[in-house]
């Protein structure tokens, strides 16, 4: 009996070893901006120096471990602690979509425009830009959350007229499509 239980025990390891080995790992999103769960530095906010009105520099970010099948990602950076107009809808300070599947970056300082060079689109409620934090001083900290996702389509959007109408068609078109994620939180309000 001890020696079955011996080989059952030795049998089972072996397999788990196997399948920590063949493990995909996970996605995974960061900046050398600042750490996950840190303080956004002023730089990347709309409250630095020489940034047009809710605008800011967009920090570099980069991804790894996209699941096999990716064709295009969309990084998603919104406020979570903003509540518009009375809903559920929470502030679109970034969105960039159709990210060419071999991209595994976006570079600090992205420039306004809809339409990058790489072929992927973007918007904020600024506009076609990226809108740094900008939570008032006399307040709490804001978590403003950057998220990306791999998906097995590119999507077939071009901007709205209006951001939030542009990030609901985007996560719409997304649904069914996503076959990876990861998320990257920084905190920010203004300097006194």
């Amino acid at each position: 009996m001890k020696k079955i239980l011996l080989t059952f025990v030795s049998f089972m390891s072996l397999i788990a070893l196997c399948n920590a080995q063949s493990a995909t790992p996970a996605m995974t999103l960061h900046t050398t901006a600042f750490e996950d769960g840190g303080i956004i530095p002023v730089k990347y906010s709309q409250a630095a120096e020489g940034a047009a009105p809710g605008e800011g520099t967009s920090p570099a970010l980069m991804w790894a471990n996209a699941p096999t099948g990716t064709k295009s990602f969309v990084l998603h950076m919104h406020d979570v602690d903003f509540a518009r107009e009375k809903t559920t809808d929470d502030q679109v300070h970034w969105l960039v979509w159709n990210i060419p599947a071999d991209k595994t970056e976006l570079p600090e300082g992205l420039p306004r425009g809809a339409q990058l060079p790489d072929g992927s689109y973007q918007i904020s409620v600024t506009g076609p830009v990226y809108r740094g934090p900008g939570a008032a001083a006399s307040g709490p900290l804001h978590h403003y959350v950057f998220e990306i996702y791999a998906l097995d389509i590119v999507l077939d959007q071009e901007p709205a007229a209006d951001a939030f109408q542009t990030r609901t068609a985007i996560m719409q078109a997304m649904q069914d499509h996503v076959v990876g994620k990861a998320a990257y939180v920084g905190r920010f309000r203004r300097p006194q």
